[in-house]
């Protein structure tokens, strides 16, 4: 009986010694100023609410989270530098939804998003908006899809480049209603924003933070939103599923970091982020931008990755979609 006491608290006490060094990991993390990085340019939604979370996570943790613009080929360059970081919780990705497009889209890259990444925390959701210089003779999604099926062709739709959410959005809407729409990509949303007010062009599928304001002011026709749920922004609107059932199209951004990034870390990442999206002053700004707080532990979001990928690769394959 003596023996198997000691030999029960041997086995407690080496527990307990193997998890002091997670449980010193979790507690002095962070140690020093820990970098996010977007692979985009600065002022898209994706940076202002990313500067907004970094502001409150510094507060909160009392070390700088600094945010990083990296932009380039797409979002891959600063997606590959964080993918090469090392995994010790300093160095996080803000993840977007061109990170699960781009695991099709491209080819040869140096990294596998989904095996290289783990995933921390969803942060928003922003739909996109199908909108119409106010010259297009149509209000509501059924008559843009009758005037697409009988003008093939004419209508051209805008995106902020080769797949880009507002392309992929707009290819989907055209293989679930066999419509005949061309795409003019360009560098970026707010290029094709003003060809769209000039009408150059016709159609876009734009994230609402970007259009809201324009579709306020009347100068952009609303006709539907892309998400499964009606927005709070626009509570007017219908949903494209609404007429198009089944479909859904939406940007998102969360944050994640190098695969083997502790466990506890991430865990407390998760926590201190989910915290900022229940405060007052976060939740109005993100829906001042159209936008909803993405609240999800790290394996929901993970699962949400996973099925975005699946989903716009078999976009990107169905309409031979390739970069430039």
């Amino acid at each position: 009986m003596k023996l198997a006491r000691r030999s029960l608290l041997q086995l407690a006490m080496g527990a307990a010694a193997a998890a002091l060094p997670r449980m010193a990991t979790a507690q002095s993390y962070p140690s020093r100023p820990v970098h996010i990085i977007l692979g985009f340019p600065a002022g898209g939604s994706s940076d202002v609410i990313g500067r907004l979370l970094a502001q409150w996570l510094s507060e909160r943790l009392r070390q700088p989270f600094v945010f990083d613009n990296r932009p380039g080929a797409g979002s891959n360059i600063g997606t590959e530098m964080v993918a090469r970081a090392s995994s010790d919780g300093y160095a996080l990705l803000w993840t977007t939804s061109a990170n699960a497009i781009n695991a099709t889209l491209y080819a040869n890259l140096n990294f596998n998003f989904v095996r290289d990444f783990a995933p921390v925390a969803g942060v928003f959701r922003v739909p996109n908006v199908v909108e119409v210089n106010p010259a297009v003779p149509v209000k509501t999604i059924p008559e843009l899809i009758a005037y697409a099926k009988d003008n093939p062709g004419k209508l051209n739709f805008a995106s902020g480049g080769i797949g880009s959410t507002q392309h992929l959005a707009a290819e989907l809407f055209k293989f679930m209603t066999g419509v005949d729409m061309r795409h003019v990509p360009y560098r970026g949303s707010a290029p094709a924003l003003i060809d769209l007010l000039s009408g150059e062009v016709h159609v876009m599928f734009d994230l609402m933070p970007a259009s809201i304001g324009y579709i306020r002011a009347g100068r952009l026709r609303p006709l539907a939103v892309t998400t499964s749920t009606p927005s709070e922004a626009l509570p007017e609107l219908p949903t494209v599923s609404k007429f198009v059932p089944a479909y859904e199209a939406s940007t998102w951004n969360g944050v994640a970091a190098p695969r083997s990034t502790p466990a506890e870390t991430i865990e407390r990442l998760d926590r201190e982020i989910n915290a900022g999206l229940a405060d007052a002053d976060v939740t109005a700004r993100l829906a001042a931008l159209g936008a909803t707080a993405l609240v999800q532990s790290p394996a929901e979001f993970g699962n949400l990755i996973a099925e975005e990928t699946e989903k716009w690769g078999k976009v990107i394959r169905a309409a031979n979609i390739k970069p430039v």
